[in-house]
């Protein structure tokens, strides 16, 4: 019986591999292909590839401990269905030759015609650009995830991810990476503060207000589950993040080292600016503030990264720790919304500051630039307003929709009983830990006895995020 059933579906296989790889496509290599940009791109994907992961190990040691499975596997999720997405339609409507200035057509549907031959302009195989561009794509949705976890139905949320995907995503890339309206008129986002960080940041607000809260937010404690988790996800983040930003120049040049050098100082300065407004306002420096500065700072910088010079990278850093860390510890709590691991408040935040930033100390001494604000140019600037105006209005109001719609389907939340027992369980069946830890304490029925170590396993955490 399977063997048979199998036969149609290794058929219909066989038709569209042989209607996705067309002869042509796989012509010899063309001259203006460079070996050295090839390589750099190809480091670069597998750069930006680590940062999902890295983002599931940052989001899965901030929830609470019944929930650690479920965070990490909405990251991962992501990974794998929206690449799957981005084969089939996800990159041409994209990068597809741009229909209006909105859309990109469907001539690179399944991948059709995307072969070892370079786009106009570019150096490396058109294979590769879509498969960098694809981690962007993979990212972006799953950075929302934090605003969602701990009550939100996996089976929604694949909908939604695959909805979301296709009618946010795309368009905003097009728009500004496509050769869409948005580049038209010269607006500069170098790696994503619009399309990734501002889209996501956003959405991750309409999301959690349509949501609501989870039960217990203000009445019981929300701690981490293991922080060490979290700076571990930070710090690939970080690391990722070279090939995320230093990798958009698309050439192993001297614009890529330029990015590359920037990223690292915008993020260390914002790690050093949160640490030090936290410190003043509250007492102690946590580790968990720290990092989540350093995030800030990354996202930041992404908009700006070709286009900055280190005294630029300085500024945004410092702006992005201190107007995260106050939109985290006093935007939140003044608006009373529950976005869960504060992906509005470094994201939606964070990606705002970049995108204007980038309008005010963008500079044409670097290849590919323009001057912004501080050098006269308030044409650069207004661009920069409007670009972000308009990620803002389209993100914050088709996510609205969409969940709107999934909502009045299927729902959006778990039930009660299966939020209070934690999602690992209710939803995946499984445990992240195989000790069980109480909120006082360590305590195992098999094997230890029932133990209570809550001077070592356990203390409160006064981070501004988890709580």
């Amino acid at each position: 019986m399977l063997k048979g059933s199998l036969v149609p579906l290794v058929g219909i296989g066989l038709a569209w591999g042989m209607w996705m790889e067309p002869a042509s496509v796989w012509a010899a290599e063309a001259s203006k292909l460079d070996s050295g940009d090839t390589a750099w791109l190809l480091v670069s994907t597998a750069l930006v590839m680590l940062m999902t992961p890295g983002l599931a190990l940052f989001y899965g040691g901030m929830a609470r401990k019944k929930n650690v499975l479920n965070t990490i596997m909405l990251s991962f999720v992501c990974l794998c269905l929206v690449s799957v997405q981005w084969v089939l339609w996800g990159y041409s409507l994209s990068f597809g030759p741009d229909l209006g200035g909105i859309i990109g057509g469907l001539d690179f549907l399944g991948l059709r015609g995307v072969g070892f031959e370079p786009l106009e302009g570019q150096s490396i195989p058109h294979q590769l650009f879509m498969m960098f561009q694809g981690m962007f794509a993979v990212i972006t949705p799953a950075l929302i995830t934090g605003a969602l976890v701990e009550r939100m139905k996996f089976s929604s949320f694949v909908v939604f991810l695959m909805s979301w995907c296709t009618l946010v995503y795309a368009p905003l890339a097009h728009w500004v990476w496509g050769k869409g309206w948005l580049a038209g008129l010269g607006a500069l986002d170098f790696a994503g503060g619009t399309v990734v960080h501002i889209s996501s940041g956003v959405s991750a607000l309409a999301a959690c207000l349509l949501l609501g809260r989870r039960k217990g937010v203000g009445s019981e404690p929300m701690h981490p589950n293991n922080l060490p988790m979290t700076v571990t996800g930070a710090a690939l983040l970080w690391f990722g993040w070279f090939g995320f930003n230093a990798g958009s120049a698309l050439t192993a040049g001297a614009v890529a080292a330029n990015a590359l050098v920037v990223t690292h100082t915008a993020s260390a300065m914002a790690a050093c600016a949160w640490m030090g407004v936290e410190w003043l306002h509250r007492g102690k420096p946590t580790a968990l503030g720290t990092v989540t500065g350093a995030v800030a700072g990354l996202v930041g910088i992404t908009p700006a990264a070709g286009y900055v010079g280190v005294g630029g990278a300085l500024a945004i850093g410092l702006g992005a720790g201190i107007f995260c860390y106050l939109a985290v510890v006093r935007l939140k709590p003044a608006l009373g919304y529950d976005d869960s691991l504060d992906v509005f408040g470094v994201h939606g935040v964070g990606g705002t500051w970049g995108a204007l930033a980038t309008g005010i100390f963008a500079t044409s001494g670097i290849p590919g630039s323009s001057d912004g604000l501080l050098a006269g140019n308030l044409n650069q600037f207004l661009v920069q307003v409007l670009a972000t105006a308009v990620t803002w209005l389209m993100s914050f109001g088709f996510t609205l929709g969409i969940l709107l719609a999934v909502k009045g389907i299927m729902g959006l939340r778990v039930a009660e009983e299966e939020e209070m027992l934690g999602l690992d369980l209710s939803i995946h069946g499984e445990r992240g830990y195989g000790l069980e830890l109480a909120e006082g304490g360590l305590s195992k029925s098999a094997g230890l006895g029932t133990h209570t170590l809550a001077a070592t396993v356990s203390r409160p955490v006064s981070g501004p995020l988890g709580t």
